[in-house]
């Protein structure tokens, strides 16, 4: 019996043969789903980012894929909208439902599922199934990997941060037969940034907030060797989840797909983190705990397995069987520097020699029999899982590996694996970054010292161009006061344009300006994460914590103070260029510096290259509360040049105090990258560019959408003295007045702010108004029960303290007396809605809800199909968009 065990195990030559055959059956297999799936073509000039976002028919319906070449558009679809469902690969066909070959694919699902494990013949031909023909499902994991095959490394970054805000699994190693390589994917996690909570007490001291590329964690590997009746996915979802609540973060079996076969994702690696809440009834780990899961037999991957070996605290091993190929390669492993745990289950495997080999293996790997735990399937599985936990929580205690993927990944590059940051152009990027990032020891004295030109000068000058402003509306405006007001900001202007760009800016200068737009944009982001990494440690308090605005002791309010600490960030880069082009340009036109002599003058082509390539700007500068016209109309000119024909536009933008969500909202809506978070995030109003399918646009009536974000400008709160009242209704005045689509975000049950009520009432005078949505955000756990959500006719009810007082300040008097007294609005419009909780459960381990992912796509329906019925008021093209700032 043994010897027989052992025969034919011994890899024959017909093993053999099937082994060395096996990379040229996957190159076909590659090709074959690439084709099937619509993505060969991406091959070559890979996918990218402004791709996946242009707005099309697409966008205003939701379709559910009919065929596979749906299947990536549908998957980067649902992902931006955070959808929870985005992995469902199931599609619709056109075919009647009794006309389709309902015995084909039963006899498909009785060869995949009900073959005998224990049978190594059947293993080795189920393996080499048909490819997948236009009418069979594809796996999700397949598709997964095609589509990051496919995808340029700015692609592959977003997909993977929002896959992880719908806390799914994420790559960690992306396998390619085809090219005879696997990629360890370093860059694409870099973005993700978790927030958690130590252990006890929940407050300002236990918060913690990192990258997850550096947070160095306990980490535990699930691999399966040969066959296993029980499901690493699943138990490893049973074990991250909290309570009876079950989280799909790893795809498996037994859900919807999820016995297709894999064509091309065996040897893919995933990777998934545990972060407590600082609750002791609700966390399972004190500390942070990396998860990671080895698609396919450790026989077939040896090359993850070992990886996985080198950077774990433990491996567990899921089998039915010991083969004699497997216990080879774990006997000959030399020294493992790892815990290693068996789970096998005692009805499908071969008892004795299971044993026989697990005692060879007791000196090798270090084990005894508190190492191998048997599992029945479905029914010990809860004490199974605590069990699993136990194990999990005494190798945490003990000492034991703590590695972060930085780490792993200087493994990976050990045993021979690509590495996705190693290219070129991210090292050259990297490097440039680190030139600037090495000498801000302090922010504050980073900013005085080298960029200068945002001090008081800036202030200033924002100061006197706002009394200018103010002049030109007053009816007899004095002369004498006038010229006082140009000499002021002439002075003003020379003081900043006799600087000269500090080094860092002249490097910062350089990283934008490179040829290659791969090295500019990788730049950009490592731009991003090392400010944010070197420059705010400070900042990082809990996401509740908002500063709010103090009087100084003479009870006035000193608007040149921040709402909160401005982190340093990329805008103040951007900043110190766009002053040096505004100092330039003011001495220009005052005749005091010839045309032909300037230095700056293509600043504005730099920025808008990173504009349309996705990156917010700053239309109002968040530390003076204005905007530099000269800079923001010499973007606006650089555009129009640049989109020629294809140059109409709708602007839209979002209004709301901090904290509401409207952030997030857009974020989700449209995949764009404004800043989230109200405690630290910058001050200003941002915008970016989406660009309307060709093929769309002449039924939308645009061609681009302009997208601003009020950012941090509203408080919405009117002060005593109403100083920061009037400059914060001024700015929600011109950024509506600048409008054809205005969202109002709000948190549940709170009024309409007084600034931004102020400016419909402006506006109602010049007989401008948007269209406009009052969006009414759960900012609770959907699970909690919150307050009770008002409907239209509570909006329109009679207003609150504030709002009355918002009216009077407007002159209106007591003739307002509702919402529905403004001539725009219309109480049997639908202009109200209510967006359900964007988490469903307890942060920081959280899904989002798909009630929030459904309602914004029916939001972001709404608001193209009022554009496309003109209902936006009439659309501006870019020359009159440059007129509309000049004029607010």
């Amino acid at each position: 019996m043994e010897g027989d065990d052992f025969e034919f195990h011994s890899g024959d030559g017909t093993n053999e043969a099937q082994d060395n055959d096996f990379p040229t059956v996957e190159r076909s297999r590659l090709q074959e789903m690439l084709s099937l799936l619509g993505l060969e073509t991406y091959q070559v000039q890979k996918l990218s980012l402004q791709d996946s976002l242009q707005i099309s028919f697409d966008s205003m319906k939701n379709w559910a894929p009919q065929v596979p070449k749906d299947l990536p558009w549908n998957f980067l679809r649902k992902l931006q909208a955070l959808n929870a469902e985005a992995r469902n690969t199931t599609m619709v066909l056109d075919v009647p439902p009794d006309a389709r070959p309902v015995e084909k694919e039963h006899q498909m699902e009785e060869e995949v599922i009900y073959w005998d494990p224990a049978d190594d013949i059947a293993a080795d031909i189920y393996s080499f199934s048909e490819l997948p023909t236009p009418d069979t499902p594809v796996n999700p994991l397949d598709l997964l990997c095609a589509l990051l095959l496919s995808s340029d490394s700015f692609l592959q970054q977003e997909v993977v941060l929002r896959m992880s805000l719908c806390q799914f699994a994420l790559p960690l190693v992306l396998p390619d037969s085809e090219n005879h390589y696997h990629t360890f994917l370093l860059w694409a996690l870099r973005g993700i940034l978790r927030t958690w909570w130590a252990q006890p007490p929940r407050g300002v001291g236990s918060f913690r907030e990192d990258s997850v590329v550096l947070c160095r964690t306990p980490t535990f590997a699930f691999v399966r060797m040969d066959v296993s009746s029980n499901s690493k996915s699943q138990l490893l979802n049973a074990v991250l989840s909290p309570g009876h609540r079950q989280w799909d973060c790893f795809w498996h079996r037994d859900l919807n797909l999820g016995t297709n076969p894999r064509e091309i994702a065996d040897g893919l690696v995933e990777i998934s983190w545990f972060f407590p809440s600082g609750r002791e009834d609700l966390d399972i780990f004190p500390e942070p705990v990396a998860f990671l899961n080895l698609r396919g037999d450790i026989g077939s991957h040896w090359l993850q397995f070992k990886l996985l070996t080198e950077v774990s605290s433990a491996v567990f091993i899921l089998t039915d069987n010991i083969s004699r190929k497997e216990y080879k390669l774990l006997y000959s492993m030399k020294e493992p520097t790892t815990r290693f745990y068996f789970i096998l289950s005692p009805y499908r495997g071969k008892r004795n020699t299971n044993l026989r080999f697990l005692n060879k293996l007791i000196p090798v790997l270090k084990i005894d029999h508190s190492h191998v735990l048997v599992k029945v399937s479905s029914t010990d599985s809860e004490s199974f899982v605590k069990r699993i936990r136990t194990i999990v929580g005494n190798v945490m205690r003990a000492p034991c590996r703590r590695v972060s993927v930085e780490d792993m990944a200087h493994a990976a590059r050990k045993l021979g694996l690509r590495v996705d940051e190693d290219c070129e152009e991210c090292q050259k990027a990297k490097d440039r970054m680190e030139r600037i990032t090495r000498k801000i020891k302090d922010s504050d004295a980073y900013r005085r010292d080298e960029l200068r030109l945002q001090g008081d000068p800036w202030r200033k000058a924002a100061q006197v161009e706002k009394e200018f402003c103010q002049l030109q509306w007053a009816s007899d405006p004095p002369e004498k006061h006038r010229a006082e007001l140009r000499r002021r900001l002439l002075e003003l202007r020379m003081q900043q344009n006799g600087h000269d760009p500090t080094s860092g800016v002249q490097e910062f200068i350089t990283g934008i300006s490179s040829p290659s737009l791969g090295e500019k944009q990788y730049f950009l982001r490592w731009m991003e994460w090392g400010l944010a990494r070197v420059a705010q440690p400070r900042l990082r308090q809990p996401p509740e914590t908002l500063l709010t605005l103090r009087p100084k002791h003479g009870g006035t309010l000193d608007l040149s103070e921040p709402l909160w600490p401005e982190p340093l960030g990329v805008e103040h880069f951007l900043r110190e260029m766009g002053q040096f082009y505004e100092a330039e340009s003011c001495l220009v036109e005052a005749g005091r510096l010839p045309a032909g002599q300037r230095r700056f003058a293509h600043f504005p082509g730099l920025a808008l290259e990173l504009l349309l390539k996705g990156l917010p700007l700053e239309l109002i500068d968040g530390s003076t509360l204005s905007i530099p016209v000269r800079w923001v109309t010499g973007l606006l000119k650089e555009l129009h040049v640049r989109l020629e024909r294809r140059s109409r536009l709708v602007v839209l933008s979002a209004l709301g105090v901090p904290g509401t969500g409207k952030s997030t909202l857009l974020n989700t809506m449209f995949g764009l990258r404004f800043a989230t978070g109200k405690s630290c995030g910058p001050r200003g109003a941002f915008m970016q560019l989406i660009t309307v399918a060709e093929g769309f646009s002449q039924d939308l009536g645009c061609d681009h959408i302009l997208v601003i974000d009020s950012g941090g400008l509203i408080s919405g709160a009117l002060t005593s003295t109403g100083d920061r009242f009037e400059l914060e209704a001024s700015l929600a005045t011109l950024l509506m007045g600048l409008s054809n689509v205005t969202m109002v975000s709000l948190a549940e049950t709170r009024d309409i702010p007084p600034a931004i009520l102020h400016a419909f009432l402006r506006l109602e005078k010049t007989g401008h108004m948007p269209n406009y949505q009052f969006v009414y955000q759960n900012l609770h756990d959907v699970s909690a029960p919150g307050p009770k959500p008002r409907d239209r006719r509570q909006l329109l009810d009679p207003p609150s303290n504030l709002s009355r007082a918002a009216a009077q300040m407007e002159k209106q008097g007591d003739g307002f007396r509702t919402l529905a007294g403004l001539a725009f609005c219309d109480p049997e419009k639908q202009h109200v809605w209510h967006i359900p909780g964007l988490w469903h459960g307890a942060p920081p381990m959280a899904a989002v809800s798909l009630g929030y992912s459904e309602a914004i796509f029916e939001l972001k329906r709404c608001l193209l199909e009022n554009i496309r019925n003109g209902l936006s008021n009439q659309n501006k093209n870019i020359q009159q968009l440059i007129e509309l700032v000049r004029r607010l």
